[in-house]
């Protein structure tokens, strides 16, 4: 049994023009890495990854491989994925919860607020072990920052999801802050993995790190009159009820065709009549037992 969500009903006052962008960029190094050669995409993975060994032991690349400076790749492994999975749940996690947490904040603020947030991952990542040669790459550091802060904004705000229970699926309405506190608490539950080497490529620490860091900065982030937990939004309850196909496809009608006329407000609303948006991030740990050579056999993708 499980559930993932696919948008949210909370609506934005403006486009969520970083959070396209940041998009875009991942897509566009995405199909960048998938056009090198097998050699040279292990090559990048190192080049612009981040390696802890590198930043905190001295350890160095071959001079020629070098392209930026080793403090760069905090915020250029952001920008890896190791492969498609890995970027569509990151893409659609920054998708679902990155426009109100930009909205909040500002497009120049939500770009330093999301940079920061990947890097205090990283760094927490790296930080548990120093001497790792395995490079990170992915985007859920900053990623889960968005996520902490969403948390702190709107945690009555209703996330839409697929519930799946062996063979059967329902779509149902749950608060963010059961949907949100459900993917923390999974991070902390796997986070002893991480300490052990049995993470299975899946970097616990950088979620928790990002996470706290966002739940950390939204409050010197946002904008002054932007109010935390929801406070004067009314109150929602939560039947659980399943949700039919034909109800799914009029909120899809709706958020496509939303009122052009719609009333720009000095606080975020409740209801989204947005596109659909939407999963799930996970930072990818590409794991590699020869320093400078990387295979496919070695990898372990999420």
């Amino acid at each position: 049994m499980f559930f993932f969500p696919l948008f949210d009903e909370n609506a934005t006052s403006r486009r969520p023009v970083i959070v396209w962008l940041i998009i875009a960029a991942c897509v566009f190094a995405f199909f960048w890495q998938q056009s090198l050669d097998g050699i040279a995409a292990e090559v990048a993975i190192y080049q612009f990854g981040f390696v802890p060994a590198i930043v905190f032991q001295g350890e160095t690349l071959p001079a020629e491989f070098i392209i930026v400076p080793n403090w760069a790749t905090f915020i250029t492994s952001m920008f890896l994925h190791g492969g498609w999975l890995h970027l569509g749940g990151n893409m659609l996690y920054l998708w679902i919860f990155g426009d109100n947490v930009e909205d909040s904040m500002g497009r120049g603020r939500f770009i330093i607020f999301y940079l920061l947030c990947g890097a205090f991952a990283a760094l927490a990542q790296g930080l548990i072990d120093p001497s790792s040669q395995a490079p990170m790459v992915g985007a859920s550091g900053g990623i889960a920052g968005v996520l902490g802060a969403y948390l702190m904004l709107h945690p009555k705000a209703a996330v839409r999801c697929l519930f799946i229970v062996i063979v059967f699926f329902r779509f149902i309405n749950l608060p963010a802050w059961l949907v949100l506190g459900g993917w923390i608490g999974l991070q902390f539950a796997a986070a002893p993995q991480s300490f052990s080497g049995d993470g299975g490529g899946v970097a616990y620490i950088a979620h928790i790190g990002g996470f706290l860091a966002g739940l950390a900065l939204i409050p010197f982030f946002k904008k002054s009159h932007i109010s935390l937990f929801d406070r004067g939004q009314p109150p929602r309850t939560w039947s659980g009820r399943p949700i039919s196909f034909d109800e799914m496809k009029q909120d899809a009608r709706k958020r496509f065709h939303r009122n052009t006329n719609q009333s720009m407000r000095s606080s975020i609303p409740s209801s989204k009549p947005d596109r659909p948006k939407g999963p799930w991030g996970l930072r990818l740990w590409v794991h590699a037992k020869n320093f400078w050579r990387l295979t496919a056999s070695e990898c372990n993708y999420i």
